[in-house]
């Protein structure tokens, strides 16, 4: 970089969101923070903006930092053409909007935000061709794809990895006795509440499996899902003469996150010479137990059906999830919610952002409904 890239961080206050600036302060001579989003969680966004000096601030309800421009909307910042690539780190629907606007406004994307590709795959990515946009994903199974990928031409199948979370080895029994505590204490990874609920019914994978579909353009028949219980090989691609190439290194964020905003060039950073293949001393991988894990399956099918099936996944998901951490419902049920509620969805093939909104909007207020009927 000759000069300072110019960011945003859409979620700054979130688990990515802190890394992201954890990274961009060991990298500090090479970025310009513009602006700096987050929720309600104004106490941590002002303490980072009076720290990393941004231009600008959103938050969800009201803030005010000296010297700092207060924004009223996301939108502001999506289509701030200072901008030269906007980290969308936030969680839920909220994410999609402004990715789109930042597209059309010629702004690279940092996605880290499932949602986006989930909900509107189709029309986000076609919009990013449109606008000669990049998108660079910050997952790390699709940001070890991403750094695999020389000539997408010759790539015949993408392999996603699963730590297996917390259950992986524990009887179908006694996942669905499961508490809360238990399912919240991941092996590998330190995540927010949901995605490790997503983790530990193997969701997260599934909703990552779409993403894939997306990002890469790949048909569902050639992304396959191993479980890999170390997250130390964080996803592979298989060329068409049979060579496997796979990212390797160690459980932490920063590695995809930095990666995802100084691309194409690559920088000593926070977890810069950690590896050492003698310590990991051992790597293993099986299959997925679909029958324990039905969840892969029902994203598979949802991203086949297309449309705003991915939508309705979704939202029914979001919804049993945290009807779990509420203490409303049991682990199992999460699926079998979101099984139902993807059976009832009136398929739309090809819907616009308003009806996937709509769609979202629905899927969730019947499924607080069929929670409550349970209860």
């Amino acid at each position: 970089m000759e000069k300072k890239r110019k960011i945003s961080i859409i979620g700054s206050t979130g688990s990515i969101g802190t890394q992201a600036l954890e990274v961009i302060e060991k990298l500090q001579d090479k970025f310009e923070i513009i602006a700096l989003a987050g929720g309600n969680n104004t106490e941590l966004l002002t303490k980072q903006a009076e720290k990393f000096h941004p231009k600008y601030i959103y938050a969800a309800k009201p803030i005010s930092v000296a010297g700092v421009k207060t924004l009223n909307s996301l939108d502001e910042i999506a289509q701030n053409k200072e901008n030269d690539i906007i980290l969308v780190a936030c969680s839920g629907k909220i994410g999609l909007k402004p990715t789109l606007k930042a597209i059309e406004n010629g702004i690279d994307i940092a996605l880290a935000n499932k949602e986006t590709l989930v909900m509107a795959g189709d029309i986000v990515m076609q919009k990013a061709k449109e606008c000669n946009v990049k998108i660079i994903p910050v997952d790390s199974e699709h940001c070890a794809i991403h750094q695999c990928i020389k000539d997408i031409s010759q790539v015949d199948k993408l392999i996603i990895t699963a730590s297996g979370g917390p259950f992986l080895h524990k009887t179908v029994e006694e996942m669905k006795n499961a508490t809360v505590t238990e399912t919240l204490h991941h092996p590998r990874w330190n995540m927010g509440k949901k995605i490790t609920v997503d983790s530990a019914t193997l969701m997260n994978k599934g909703l990552e499996i779409i993403e894939a579909h997306h990002l890469f353009g790949f048909d569902y028949d050639n992304i396959e899902v191993v479980v890999h219980p170390q997250s130390i090989v964080h996803s592979a691609i298989e060329y068409k003469d049979g060579s496997v190439i796979a990212q390797l290194g160690l459980p932490s964020m920063h590695i995809p996150i930095q990666y995802a905003i100084t691309y194409p060039e690559r920088f000593e950073g926070i977890k810069s010479h950690s590896f050492s293949f003698a310590e990991i001393a051992r790597l293993d991988f099986e299959k997925p137990d679909f029958e324990k894990f039905p969840t892969v399956k029902l994203a598979y099918h949802a991203g086949r059906l297309g449309g705003t099936a991915t939508a309705c996944l979704n939202a029914a998901n979001e919804e049993a999830v945290f009807a779990f951490l509420d203490g409303k419902i049991k682990l199992y049920q999460i699926y079998e919610i979101t099984k139902t509620m993807l059976e009832e969805h009136k398929l739309i093939k090809s819907p616009t952002i308003d009806e996937i909104f709509e769609v979202d909007a629905i899927t969730r207020e019947k499924t607080k409904k069929l929670i409550a009927s349970i209860n």
